[in-house]
């Protein structure tokens, strides 16, 4: 009987996952991440455990706080410092899930795979491990694992890619599971609520009196309280009247400014990618493909132009919103399997 570690946050779609296992004859067992010293961790901590605890399966808690300070929150921190907006969900799946957990799950506690909730769809093709879309199309996740690697595609499962999010709180509901009414985590799990992103930047940067600049004249239209604050494509809370509608074009932490103008000017054509990751070898460094360069919008196409470690990519038609830090994410143009990317710079 194969073992499987599924890492349980005490959300539904977890939760469901290790009973969809345990149901095909797995020897399932639960592992969290203990990701910081907040109430809420303690929180999902004892959610996980009522799920183990439901399911009478082994469970683990995994002090990862200093982990996850280092290569998350830290990572977080440095990338508003830099005028870029970090991506940190990226950077917890390719350093904490499939990094700490999955090598705690496969050579401490000697399992045969590692299980998680995301909607995805690994296929073996020839040699090498393919990612594919899942069913749902509402419940893209490949965005987020563009950086995993062939040795964790092998020993990594994904129950849910055959499953709509409706189906899977049908099974919660049916199994009685502790997670069933649990709404969808949506925020930055290390700001804990009331307290908002700009809050959190204030409390670690202290606010810092800046100029908005008009990206066109030059010309100075106000001022804010940190130019860390706001990102790519921004329009709300820019604060500033105008006869149409203003966006943050672009930022400079060195001298604290925020360049803003009409909607057509975070408009662009071409990007650049620095440590660029493809799924599987593939000899191509010069190939179409459908991209998202953030997660929440609709794919577009795109030329990519690689480089040694970084690419360039270019667009038929102009983007919004092209925003350092976030990660331009490969899909092949036929049949939306996950090829590689990079991140933003």
């Amino acid at each position: 009987m194969a073992k499987v570690a599924v890492a349980l946050s005490g959300g539904v779609d977890s939760s469901v996952t290790a009973l969809l296992l345990m149901q095909k004859g797995y020897d399932v067992i639960g592992i969290t991440g203990k990701m910081n010293d907040l109430p809420a961790a303690d929180v999902v901590c004892q959610n996980a455990k009522a799920v183990a605890d439901k399911l009478q399966i082994p469970f683990y808690v995994l002090d990862l706080s200093q982990k996850f300070k280092e290569k998350v929150i830290d990572y977080f921190d440095n990338g508003y410092l830099n005028s870029e907006t970090p991506n940190p969900c990226a950077m917890c799946n390719k350093c904490i899930k499939w990094g700490e957990i999955f090598n705690y799950a496969i050579n401490d506690l000697g399992c045969d795979y590692f299980a998680t909730g995301h909607y995805a769809n690994i296929q073996k093709i020839g040699e090498y491990y393919t990612l594919f879309p899942a069913k749902d199309p509402r419940k893209d996740q490949l965005y987020f694992l563009f950086s995993l690697t062939q040795e964790q595609f092998s020993k990594t499962l994904f129950p849910l890619y055959d499953y709509e999010k409706s189906q899977i709180r049908e099974i919660a509901e049916k199994y009685d599971l502790p997670s069933k009414s649990a709404k969808d985590s949506q925020d930055i799990c290390f700001i804990p609520k009331p307290k908002l992103l700009k809050d959190y930047l204030y409390e670690k940067f202290g606010k810092k009196r800046g100029d908005f600049i008009d990206v066109s004249t030059c010309k100075k239209l106000g001022e804010h309280d940190g130019c860390f604050q706001y990102t790519i494509g921004q329009r709300k809370g820019i604060g500033i009247a105008a006869e149409n509608p203003l966006y943050v074009v672009r930022t400079d932490m060195d001298t604290n400014t925020v360049y803003i103008g009409e909607k057509d000017k975070a408009y662009g054509s071409e990007l650049y990618l620095k440590n660029i990751h493809k799924t599987y070898p593939f000899e191509e460094n010069s190939f179409d493909v459908m991209t998202k360069i953030r997660y929440n919008m609709p794919f577009v196409k795109a030329h990519v132009e690689i480089t040694d470690n970084t690419a360039k990519m270019t667009f038929p038609e102009p983007v919004y919103s092209i925003t350092p830090g976030q990660a331009a994410v490969w899909y092949n143009i036929d049949d939306g399997h996950l090829l590689g990317g990079g991140w933003i710079i």
